[in-house]
């Protein structure tokens, strides 16, 4: 079983940057694709992107040109780089992780992200 453990959320101003971390622990085989979800209040949980374990990133609409999914796989770790942010980025960002394509995944119980001045 693998436990994921996000860090880096908080608040900040719009316009600002935060670097959200996911790091995960357990029984880790392979850690395949990995990547971020959002979900805001009163609203349904919303796919941000996620990277494969060769390094191929893919985002969804609302989060190509400001935020940037990365990952250092020698310390199990994903990262959420967010530029510009904007107060409809209030939410909180959970990471998840597949350690293969027919696995369901496993998801950490994220972190807060505050957008407001």
């Amino acid at each position: 079983q693998v436990e994921l453990v996000e860090s880096g959320g908080g608040l900040v101003q719009p316009g600002g940057s935060l670097r959200l971390s996911c790091s995960a622990s357990g029984t880790i085989s392979s850690l395949y694709l990995m990547g971020w979800y959002r979900q805001a209040p009163g609203k349904q949980r919303e796919v941000i992107g996620s990277i494969t374990k060769g390094g191929r990133t893919n985002y969804a609409d609302n989060a190509k040109g400001r935020f940037t999914i990365s990952r250092e796989d020698a310390k199990n770790t994903v990262f959420l780089q967010m530029n510009n942010l904007r107060p409809e980025d209030t939410a909180i960002y959970l990471c998840y992780v597949r350690q293969s394509p027919l696995q369901n995944p496993s998801w950490g119980r994220g972190t807060q992200v505050t957008v407001s001045s």
